[in-house]
């Protein structure tokens, strides 16, 4: 057995077939669980080479075993996979994406770097051999083969295969890696080439070597045994004290500082899909507060030895003073958060609204905000927040996707981390109203108005959710939200209040309408936010369901419910009764306070930019040609190769061709069936009759764009 740390680059550089055992089980990785996460790990390193190109970040992706093969003929050597095929297999389809997306994108000599990592030189191949490096040999095989020796452009919905997780591996690589390169079109080859170093030489791995001779039906059991896997906190906490001692510190002391060994810090919480304890947590999220980047639970341990190392610029038993101070105020704010009859400053009362919706990607910000080197007031404190919770709140009531906003807030912390007392708000705010693409945009009031007036609001949260937006309204009742003092000197409670519709779900036997568009009408109000509103405890069914008026009615019921000021305004209201209208007008008040809560500032209007599509050789497609008018329907298409060259067809509509009396959906399709069911660029299979390559014309287009 012999054991190694080392590299895409020490893997798969030399001449091999490392072949995936018949009897292991078919590749289930998916894009996210797997290939996100090491996407947005790549991209991190490949952004940090870029930004600071004297240092390099490393990412650890796990361990690998493969066994040598009995010697066999004269070529390229075999090793069979006995551990780390899934983690393997993805490597070779993102070296590949990668290549293509270069390829496409004329870079041929970055390409030919990432290609000589999966593709054999012919001079170590067989007759029939694919040249593959790695080699399926179960039902994964024909997928794998196809995908990784197809030419680029790559038509994925073309191919024969197209449908299994291999293939869209491969596409979900080249999509994202293409539209990473696109982000700065006059430093493509810069950016190219950052991101073939990162996937060569930034990638570890630990490889274990076996030999023919060796077990390794025992070594994988031993490798694959349930024990407890090491957090993060527990390399850091291993890393800290190492690097105490050798700056001559006192472990001893240290350790007496260390503050994560506690059953708070040992608990295990829930991120997204990762589970994890909150002390690893914790230092993930101190850490993109420090650096102001994006950083995944996986790789939480080596970024801060990287940060400690080439960026802090103090010695460990400072950082150590400013982590535990750090983990205090933490600490303090979580448990006071929790404490649902506790008297909330702004900061615990975002902690506590943010645990309810499941956001722990503003924690760095508040960590940023409260370290004891930044000095900012209270109220510059709670301002910065204010803003942050809107643009988060304001995106969640439009169930907006959330999967960018971590890398913005880590951003947002770079950018304005430098920013005094006076300023810091303004700037904030600033980074914040200048975000303008779907996945960011802070959006605005008249969006807001427009969606929550006819939202069926019960229906698309949760009940803690709704708790949360109903409590901020009580509080807005209550005068937390206007410059005058508050009518009654404390916030409501968050206890799990109960919601009740004010119009019942169940309200055909004591609310009746007279015809069927009445009916639809009260069943678009009852879920409606206008018709909420928040009791201590559950009314009895008899009185839920009941009519409106009368001593034993439910608008008697709900005056008993006077704790809450909204049940005071409700009640008010709705002296002669209950009904649509009424629901109307109550829904724009409870916006005005939902809005009225999370500001924007003064004239932020919230619009999005559309992008304008920017044309290349991966986008472009055949209907581009017609719709430019370089190519008219029914344009006779031939085959220029010679194997097949009396094959022939017509352009349709769309980019679709018609070729043996049958109607393809492109000429890609087409070309497939002329060649056999083998894939190919059909660009270059087909030319116009007596005219030039659909490529020539493609590049014409792309000139012209």
């Amino acid at each position: 057995m012999k054991t190694d740390l080392t590299t895409p680059q020490g893997i798969f550089g030399m001449p091999q077939h490392l072949t995936v055992p018949i009897y292991q089980r078919p590749y289930v990785w998916n894009e996210e669980e797997q290939w996100a996460p090491l996407w947005a790990d790549i991209r991190r390193i490949t952004e940090h080479r870029l930004a600071s190109p004297g240092l390099s970040a490393k990412h650890f992706l796990g361990a690998v075993v493969t066994q040598e093969a009995e010697a066999g003929p004269v070529g390229a050597q075999e090793f069979h996979i006995v551990d780390g095929q899934q983690r393997l297999t993805t490597l070779q389809l993102a070296l590949d994406a990668a290549a293509a997306t270069f390829q496409q994108r004329e870079l041929a000599s970055l390409a030919g770097r990432l290609t000589f990592l999966t593709h054999n030189d012919s001079m170590f191949t067989g007759q029939n051999d694919s040249g593959l490096k790695l080699r399926h040999t179960n039902r994964d095989r024909a997928a794998f083969d196809e995908v990784m020796l197809a030419e680029p452009p790559i038509e994925y919905a073309e191919l024969n295969h197209g449908d299994t997780l291999i293939a869209r591996a491969h596409e979900y690589f080249t999509s994202h890696i293409g539209a990473w390169l696109d982000v700065e079109p006059d430093k493509v080859e810069l950016r190219a080439d950052a991101l073939a170093v990162s996937l060569q030489h930034s990638l570890e791995l630990v490889i274990i070597r076996l030999t023919p001779d060796e077990d390794s039906q025992e070594i994988f059991e031993t490798l694959n045994a349930r024990g407890t896997p090491l957090t993060a906190a527990d390399l850091i906490k291993n890393y800290v004290f190492q690097r105490v001692k050798s700056e001559g510190g006192d472990t001893v002391e240290a350790y007496r500082r260390w503050p994560f060994e506690t059953k708070f810090w040992e608990t295990e919480v829930s991120v997204g899909r990762f589970a994890t304890t909150r002390s690893a947590l914790f230092l993930g999220q101190w850490l993109v507060s420090r650096v102001g980047r994006e950083i995944s639970p996986r790789s939480t341990f080596a970024r801060f030895k990287f940060f400690t190392e080439h960026e802090a610029g103090r010695s460990m038993s400072d950082l150590l003073d400013l982590i535990t101070t750090q983990a205090a105020t933490y600490q303090q704010l979580t448990e006071t958060a929790a404490n649902s009859h506790a008297d909330l400053d702004r900061v615990a009362l975002h902690i506590y609204r943010m645990s309810v919706a499941q956001v722990e990607m503003t924690k760095p910000i508040v960590l940023w905000l409260t370290s004891p080197e930044t000095n900012y007031r209270q109220s510059t404190v709670a301002s910065v927040i204010d803003a942050i919770e809107s643009w988060i709140v304001r995106r969640r009531l439009l169930r907006l996707q959330s999967s960018d906003l971590g890398r913005v807030a880590a951003e947002m912390i770079a950018s304005v981390r430098d920013a005094s007392d006076d300023e810091v708000v303004a700037r904030v705010e600033q980074y914040l109203t200048n975000l303008q693409s779907a996945s960011t945009y802070w959006p605005g009031d008249e969006e807001l108005r427009t969606t929550l007036r006819t939202m069926h609001f019960y229906r698309r949260f949760s009940q803690p959710m709704q708790r949360m937006f109903l409590q901020a309204v009580e509080d807005w009742y209550r005068g937390y939200t206007s410059s005058s003092p508050s009518k009654t000197g404390i916030r409501v409670h968050r206890d799990k209040h109960q919601v009740e519709h004010a119009l019942p779900r169940s309200w055909r036997t004591h609310w009746p309408v007279t015809d069927a568009a009445a009916e639809a009408e009260r069943d678009d109000s009852v879920h409606r936010i206008g018709n909420l509103t928040l009791l201590t405890g559950s009314l009895n069914a008899s009185v839920s369901n009941g009519a409106w008026l009368g001593e034993s009615g439910k608008r008697a019921a709900l005056e008993r419910h006077d704790a809450f000021l909204m049940n005071r305004q409700l009640v008010k209201d709705s002296a002669d009764g209950w009904d649509e209208v009424a629901i109307v007008k109550r829904t724009d008040e409870l916006i005005d306070a939902l809005l009225d809560t999370w500001r924007v500032p003064d004239g932020h209007e919230g619009k999005t930019v559309d992008r304008v599509v920017r044309f290349s050789k991966a986008t472009t497609s055949y209907a581009n040609l017609i719709d430019s008018g370089l190519i008219d329907v029914g344009t006779a298409l031939v085959c220029t190769d010679g194997r097949w060259s009396d094959a022939r067809g017509t352009l349709l509509a769309g980019g679709r061709m018609s070729y043996g009396g049958k109607t393809y959906s492109s000429p890609a399709a087409a070309a497939r069936v002329v060649r056999g069911g083998q894939s190919g660029n059909a660009w270059y299979f087909w030319r116009v009759e007596s005219g030039p390559l659909l490529n020539d014309l493609r590049e014409q287009l792309l000139k012209q764009m």
